[in-house]
């Protein structure tokens, strides 16, 4: 499994309006994955507790005060959706991303139904569920960034972490889910050159074991689509990786 220590984030750190830092819980009976997820969490400046049950959860939740919880929809005691509905009789109100089964479309469906705020599918890229917990605190109202805002920018190019749109010039550019995730790493690092394993790590699936030429063919994808609409942003730096810049 990838390490993710050095997630990278160039956005402003979400906060309490006060200050002070996201509370966020995670639970997964998978106890890797749940170390996976609180360790990106607290590299943006969040305090994070984990559990691995609905029992563990629900004892946590009586001395910690969560602005946000992720949740395996299966537990080795329960469900996510019934753990959903008894941490907001504990904490009211209280927003939910569900982590679900790749394949598991009916459990989705469920979770949003039953009130859920988003979700994501195993496997996940850690880049993508941060910035999803970002969304939901910003549109909750619970939290507050450094830069108060949920755009990123390069020269004429926008991407919004929010509306997972992207435009160059006002021209709208339609990406796949993962040409955005690609897009979004790489305009949270302007100017930094970074290699293909870093990209593989960060962009693509926690357990992926594929081969780097899928960042070139991914690299290509991206510039059809935004280098075509002006001058040139992403750039090659041969023997070392890939970098984003504005035009000088």
């Amino acid at each position: 499994m990838n390490d993710y220590k050095g997630l990278d984030s160039s956005t402003g750190k979400l906060t309490h309006a006060d200050g002070s830092a996201m509370r966020a819980l995670v639970v997964d009976d998978e106890e890797s994955l749940a170390d996976l997820v609180a360790m990106s969490l607290r590299y943006e400046g969040w305090d994070v507790v984990t559990a691995h049950s609905v029992t563990e959860a629900m004892s946590v939740a009586q001395g910690f005060t969560p602005d946000i919880a992720v949740l395996d929809i299966m537990l080795p005691d329960g469900n996510g959706l019934g753990l959903m509905k008894s941490l907001r009789g504990v904490h009211s109100g209280l927003p939910v991303l569900f982590l679900t089964a790749k394949d598991a479309v009916d459990d989705r469906v469920a979770g949003l139904t039953a009130g859920g705020d988003d979700y994501v599918t195993k496997p996940f890229s850690l880049e993508e569920l941060v910035a999803r917990l970002r969304g939901i605190l910003r549109r909750s109202g619970k939290g507050v960034s450094e830069d108060d805002q949920a755009e990123l920018r390069v020269g004429d190019l926008v991407l919004n972490e929010d509306s997972y749109e992207v435009s160059r010039a006002g021209a709208a550019i339609e990406l796949t889910s993962t040409e955005f995730e690609l897009l979004r790493y790489l305009m949270r690092n302007p100017k930094r050159v970074l290699s293909k394993a870093n990209i593989l790590d960060r962009v693509w699936d926690y357990d992926f074991g594929g081969k780097a030429s899928i960042v070139e063919i991914y690299i290509s994808y991206l510039r059809k689509k935004v280098d075509t609409l002006g001058p040139p942003l992403i750039h090659t730096v041969r023997g070392v990786g890939y970098i984003i810049k504005p035009v000088d």
